[in-house]
């Protein structure tokens, strides 16, 4: 898939320092997320060799900067019987967020869901205190539809999980 300022594809084990770089090793990448920060190089590759066997089997990609081919971020869908999908986690490093890049992500994702799987409506989630992802959910003209107590696996922490849907 590709944007005006970014490619979607599947990873390569030389995006590993990229994405260590880029996303994995920041905390605040992995804050509304359900993953963990990586800590160190070694970690990184054997991260790596984990998401290209994962993405082998899904709907997920790496998120590339066209003018740098640096890895920034990661995004995928999921198919949601009969006819709906969802996104499968939306993350970009912290030095890319604030570009237009979360907008141009979901918009690839959605076409992607109706062309790929004749989705009619498209569900995006998002953290309750993640103001900017329910800001771009607002902007994209998504709808509130519900939110939902969930327990973070990595800290046992409550968060409130709210789920937006948009019609195509």
């Amino acid at each position: 898939m590709e944007t005006k300022d970014l490619i979607l594809g599947k990873a390569r084990l030389s995006d590993w320092k990229a994405m260590y770089e880029n996303v994995w090793s920041h905390p605040e990448s992995a804050r509304y997320m359900l993953w963990s920060v990586t800590t160190s190089e070694a970690d990184a590759r054997s991260r790596m060799e984990r998401t290209i066997a994962f993405q082998k089997a899904h709907d997920t990609y790496l998120v590339y900067e066209k003018k740098t081919g640096q890895a920034i971020g990661f995004a995928g869908v999921e198919p949601v019987p009969p006819d709906a999908c969802q996104e499968a986690g939306i993350c970009l490093g912290p030095g890319y967020v604030g570009r237009g890049y979360g907008r141009q992500i979901l918009e690839a994702l959605m076409a992607h869901s109706r062309s790929v799987y004749g989705a009619k409506k498209f569900f995006y989630f998002t953290r309750e205190k993640n103001a900017a992802s329910i800001g771009l959910a607002k902007a994209m003209g998504f709808w509130f539809l519900d939110a939902k107590e969930e327990t973070d696996p990595r800290n046992g922490e409550k968060y409130r999980s709210l789920r937006y849907c948009r019609e195509f």
